[in-house]
């Protein structure tokens, strides 16, 4: 079963859809300062902190984005709450920590195509809450949290869905399988230098046949829902563009209906293969690489457009940010994390600190906030926005909304998981690191008998280990951590399940 709205919330959430349409409130009700926000989350697979010129880098031009960051706040410690794919969007999705949702794996870090894993049934979604409160939910975009048809987004509270049901690299039709793949590496027949070599030589100029990944649209209807497969080796080149469209599109119709909505759209760029329409192909100076992400600040561009365009910009919070860093050893179809050293797959700041951008015309003022925030906190923030009670104890999530207001970030502390194990711990601004290991690859896996200590401030590339010099520092986030363990409960790994 899932967690239900009390009873008074409904009542004043029916009691006010009841008055507007009854026409005793204004037409343009709908932009009053306590009317619920719309929410639109922008969120990209793989790309780096140092992917965006805002954020820094000398090449790529984003300046849609540039010009939200500038209106809006630009997060500079904003992270997500893993450092792949499936977890990072489970916490999104949950407002709780793979290891407390169960959205991880020990064995397995994403859910592959097959898998049976999907979000608990007794997990209160983010789109479900937003329901129970009046909004209408869609999604566009890459899932990644199981294929299976009880798996699907239109089963955990979105409305509508087109998109992909995870990476657009998966169900390859040449040279092994992921599985076969995975399998070699695990019983030592295969190294996965060698596994990722055979890929790379295919994804440096990819063509849609080499993949079968299904696209499918899903909407709920009035007798269950209805599921349709678009494609397997459908043109990924037009992916960013059918979002964009389809988004546009629901933007009008729901400014229309004035009803507030949530639209949740999650490029399957910038992970490998890098594919961009042919509008946006040789535009950038930094490559294939440069057009992708150049095509999704378009996109982001369209998307602004138009919700001003349909006068709800007033009343919508976007937010627009990254599911883990760059993929690096990808190469040059690899993004930057910027001053951090990492990436996808590691716990140092490169993999999980990312872009955090929050737009919001005349509510949010301009600002460059350095405190503290993850992805998984969305949750907690829109719940809060919405005027959805708030249950600490049933979430990891913090809630940013005091924080768009010009108030210091409420989240303090950040735990970093690997695995379904506790890797690093973040307070303030030092960081300490329990266990080290490489990204899909070397270094090899290390349990610190003496703990690294870090100050991100004045250190942000985890160059210089002050574990010996700051002994007090060190004591204290330890302490930190300890409480941290004490009061989580770690679920069994979903991802794991056969």
């Amino acid at each position: 079963m899932k967690h239900c709205i009390s009873s008074a919330v409904m009542f004043c959430t029916l009691l006010f859809l009841t008055v507007c349409e009854s026409g005793a409130v204004s037409e343009d009700s709908d932009t009053r300062p306590d009317a619920p926000p719309n929410i639109v989350i922008l969120f990209t697979d793989d790309m780096g902190y140092g992917d965006l010129s805002s954020y820094g880098h000398p090449s790529i031009q984003t300046p849609q984005l540039d010009q939200l960051a500038s209106e809006g706040q630009r997060w500079t410690n904003f992270y997500a709450a893993s450092a792949v794919c499936s977890p990072s969007r489970g916490a999104l999705m949950t407002g709780k920590l793979p290891v407390t949702s169960g959205l991880y794996g020990k064995h397995k870090g994403v859910l592959f195509a097959g898998d049976p894993g999907a979000i608990p049934e007794d997990a209160l979604t983010l789109p479900e809450a937003l329901k129970q409160a009046g909004y209408n939910t869609a999604m566009l975009g890459k899932w990644h949290l199981g294929d299976q048809s009880y798996a699907l987004p239109t089963r955990h509270g979105f409305d509508q869905w087109l998109g992909t049901p995870y990476s657009n690299d998966m169900n390859w039709t040449v040279g092994p399988s992921t599985k076969e793949i995975i399998a070699g590496i695990e019983n030592g027949t295969m190294e996965i230098q060698e596994a990722m070599a055979m890929r790379k030589a295919l994804l440096s100029e990819p063509k849609n046949e080499y993949w079968e990944v299904p696209l499918i649209e899903s909407v709920v209807s009035d007798d269950g829902y209805r599921d349709e497969t678009l494609g397997t080796s459908h043109d990924q080149a037009a992916m960013t563009k059918r979002y964009t469209n389809k988004a546009v599109s629901y933007i009008a119709d729901q400014a229309a209906a004035q009803k507030p909505f949530f639209l949740y759209v999650a490029y399957n760029m910038p992970h490998v293969p890098l594919f961009r329409s042919e509008d946006s192909a040789n535009k950038s100076v930094a490559g294939l690489y440069g057009d992708v992400i150049e095509e999704i600040d378009w996109s982001v561009g369209e998307i602004r457009s138009a919700l001003e365009e349909n006068g709800i910009a007033d009343n919508t919070l976007v937010v627009f940010s990254s599911d883990n860093g760059p993929w690096l050893m990808m190469d040059q179809n690899a993004g930057s994390a910027g001053p951090f050293k990492g990436g996808k797959q590691s716990t140092f700041e490169g993999g999980m600190r990312v872009p955090g951008i929050f737009w919001w015309p005349d509510t949010i003022q301009p600002a460059v906030i350095s405190g503290i925030g993850s992805m998984m906190d969305i949750y907690a923030t829109a719940l809060s926005l919405a005027g959805v009670p708030i249950d600490k104890n049933e979430m990891d999530a913090v809630d940013l909304s005091s924080a768009l207001n010009g108030e210091p970030s409420q989240r303090k502390s950040l735990a970093y998981y690997r695995a379904g194990e506790l890797y690093a711990f973040r307070k303030g601004q030092y960081k300490v690191h329990l266990i080290t290991q490489g990204y899909y690859g070397p270094p090899a896996r290390v349990v610190l008998e003496q703990p690294l200590l870090y100050h991100l401030g004045e250190d942000p590339g985890e160059k210089i280990d002050l574990s010996a010099k700051e002994p007090r520092v060190l004591k204290d986030i330890l302490k930190a951590v300890a409480e941290h363990k004490a009061g989580i409960n770690i679920a069994e790994p979903i991802f794991d399940q056969q």
